[in-house]
């Protein structure tokens, strides 16, 4: 379950590099503007976002990246009992076989068959865990998807640009400051959300 620990940071950059994406605790207000308004370079209008600020300070990604990690917890801690029964099990199963504990080889094979269902089921168990935790990412990667393609297509009709790109690393090799709207389009969406955890609480 080691690798679930990625999945977070690797589907959201997947997905932003749509467009754009999110997450912490940015107070200013959406309609503030970013510190130079980005301008018309060759008859286009064009401004970026830079994808860590989203992700560490967009409330939705901040919640959600915390669900998601508590249920990687929980699958790996029920996945580590489990595997600590087996080993228990197969052997104490290895000690009486050693001991000639067994009363008779049909005894030992049922052991023997018990302790092999018991590996079965824990695989089994992984695979399911494994499967829930991905379904839970993909959900999230599409409410992640929509908040902000619904956010942009609000935020776009007092602005007016013609292309909005997301900044990851360094796929925009550069970018004067005056078109970055990071910060703007984190109010706007800390604003407009509704928390996912306070819902949570209530039911």
């Amino acid at each position: 379950m080691n690798k679930k620990n990625l999945f977070v940071k690797m589907s959201m950059a997947a997905l932003l590099g749509l467009s754009i994406a999110s997450c912490n605790n940015a107070s200013s207000k959406m309609d503030e503007q970013p510190a130079e308004t980005a301008k018309e370079v060759k008859g286009m209008k064009i401004a970026f976002v830079e994808v860590d600020s989203l992700m560490s300070q967009y409330t939705f990604c901040k919640e959600y990246s915390l669900i998601l990690q508590k249920k990687s917890n929980n699958a790996r801690n029920t996945l580590n009992q489990k595997g600590q029964q087996l080993q228990a099990a197969a052997a104490n199963f290895e000690k009486k076989l050693q001991n000639n504990a067994f009363t008779s080889r049909e005894e030992a094979a049922r052991v023997q068959a018990a302790i092999q269902r018991q590996q079965q089921d824990l695989q089994e168990l992984q695979a399911r865990l494994g499967n829930e935790l991905d379904a839970e990412t993909a959900k999230y990667n599409v409410a992640l998807r929509d908040s902000l393609q619904h956010f942009l297509k609000d935020y776009n009709k007092s602005k007016k640009y013609d292309l909005i790109l997301s900044k990851a690393g360094d796929n925009i090799l550069y970018a004067e400051k005056r078109h970055d709207i990071t910060q703007d389009v984190i109010n706007g969406l800390n604003k407009r959300y509704k928390s996912t955890l306070k819902k949570s609480a209530e039911k």
